[in-house]
Formats: structure tokens, sequence, C-alpha cells
């Protein structure tokens, strides 16, 4: 059995590493961007997010002010676990007043701040069943001023391959500067409606630089990249040759009559950690 207590303190320090050290992927891929920026105001705000990065790690403080609203990705094998919600929830807790992490989780209507960043339905767990001895828990921090830029198109079968590259390559295009450039763009393709935009926010979790398996993904990841960087919006929309590290693509199948397409953009900072519990 997996106790609760067990599963708390894990969330608890995954929350707390996300928040502040960033994945060595993302920081290779700004050092990257960095080498072939020629534009000097793209080269110091690249300069400044490397040094913010270093900073976080050094004095061991959040990376960002906006610490996100906690997503969980869980996969769950053949074990016993206690309480999963409940040990899920009480680690955000515990993170929220510890690390401390800006408590950011509110009524829609009211407002009203729950002040320990869990609320109704938050935080969002994504449970996978999978066939293995382990329990995977992953912590992604989405911040808002690039969550507020998601996009999801309904499209037509007929829009085909070019409707979806049109359509992410606008939404992108559409945000400017406002979700902190450079970004990664993770693309849901297919399922519903809300399954597209899960699998965008999902698709976050892959390695910067890596591409889909599938070659006709890949290419299309990488199609959509380059004209996204062809933009020249550049690092925090002030010009420049990188506006986006990766782009990102995850499909699940879909109804004969539709085409979902979801954009789930991610700031700079491209933060998630994961870790896994055996049941001994």
């Amino acid at each position: 059995m997996i106790a609760k207590d067990v599963i708390k303190d894990t969330v608890y320090e995954l929350y707390k590493e996300a928040v502040i050290v960033l994945g060595d992927d993302v920081k290779k891929a700004l050092e990257d961007a960095l080498k072939i920026e020629e534009h000097e105001l793209a080269q110091l705000n690249i300069k400044a997010i490397l040094k913010n990065i270093e900073l976080a790690e050094e004095k061991q403080i959040p990376m960002c002010q906006d610490t996100g609203l906690p997503v969980v990705f869980v996969k769950l094998g053949n074990v016993e676990v206690e309480n999963l919600r409940e040990g899920i929830e009480e680690g955000i807790i515990k993170a929220t007043k510890e690390v401390p992490i800006r408590p950011n989780i509110v009524d829609p209507l009211t407002r009203e701040n729950t002040n320990i960043n869990v609320g109704d339905y938050i935080p969002p767990i994504d449970i996978e069943l999978i066939d293995e001895d382990y329990l995977e828990i992953t912590i992604l921090p989405k911040g808002f001023g690039s969550e507020n830029n998601n996009a999801l198109k309904m499209a037509l079968p007929a829009e085909g391959i070019d409707g979806i590259k049109e359509f992410v390559v606008e939404s992108v295009l559409k945000a400017k500067g406002k979700p902190c450039p450079p970004t990664v763009v993770g693309v849901g393709i297919g399922g519903t409606s809300d399954l597209c935009l899960k699998l965008g926010k999902k698709a976050l979790l892959g390695k910067i630089g890596e591409r889909n398996p599938d070659p006709e993904i890949a290419k299309l990841e990488e199609e959509i990249l380059t004209e996204i960087n062809n933009s020249g919006i550049g690092p925090m929309g002030l010009g420049g040759k990188t506006t986006t590290l990766d782009v990102k693509i995850l499909k699940a199948h879909t109804h004969t009559a539709g085409l979902p397409v979801g954009v789930c953009i991610q700031c700079w900072a491209d933060r998630h950690a994961t870790t896994r519990i055996y049941d001994n």
C-alpha cells in the first residue's frame, strides 16, 4: 500500500522542484536560441531569462511570481494507493505554505481566494491506467499569462493538415508577446473538444527538441515551428528569431464528422516534475 502521507510528501517535493528548477532540455533550448540571435534586444531578453533561472536555483525560490495552477498527471499501475486525491491535495497545500508558492486559486464568480491552491475540481487530475508496478505523478504548474492564450477549433475534416497548421500558427501569432515567449506550444489533434485541449497540455511534458515518433506528425511539428519563428515576434514579443522553442503534438482518434484542434501555449518556463513511487 502506498500511504497517503507518502503521496503528500512526494507531491510537495515535486511542486517545489517544478517551480524552482527548469529542465535541462529547456535550458539548452534557451542557450541555443541565444547563440543564433542577432537582435540585440532579443539577446538581452534571453540572457535575463537564463540569469533568472540561475538565481532561482541558487536561492531556492520560484523562477516566476506566477507559480501557476497545479495540473497533475497520474499513471496508476498495479499498486494499492491510499486516498490518492487527498494525498495530492495535501501535498499542494503543504507546498503552498512552506515553499512558499503564491496562492492563485479563486472562485470564478466571487474571486475569493482559497489561499491553499486547492478548490472545486482543482487540481485537475488526469489518471492513466498502466500495467506496471508503480504510481507515477507529474506536476505541471500552468501560469495563466500563457494559459489565457490557449485556443480551440472544432475544424471540419476537409480542412485537413493545412487547416491544422494554419490554426496553430494563427493562434500563436495572435498571442504575440502575452505568453512570455520564447514559448513551448502543445497541440492536441482529434478526440473531443476537451480531450484535444488536454492532449495539448500533456504534449508540453515532452522533451524539447525530441520529435514525435510518427514521421507525419514530426514533419508537422517542424513546419509549424519554422513558420512561427519566421514571424519575428521573438523573445518577450520584442523581436528576434526565437518566438517558440518547440512545438509538441499528440493525437487521438476522433469522430468521422470532426477534426478538433487544441492549442496549449506555455511560457519559457516550461516547468514540470515527475517521479515514480513503488509500493516497497
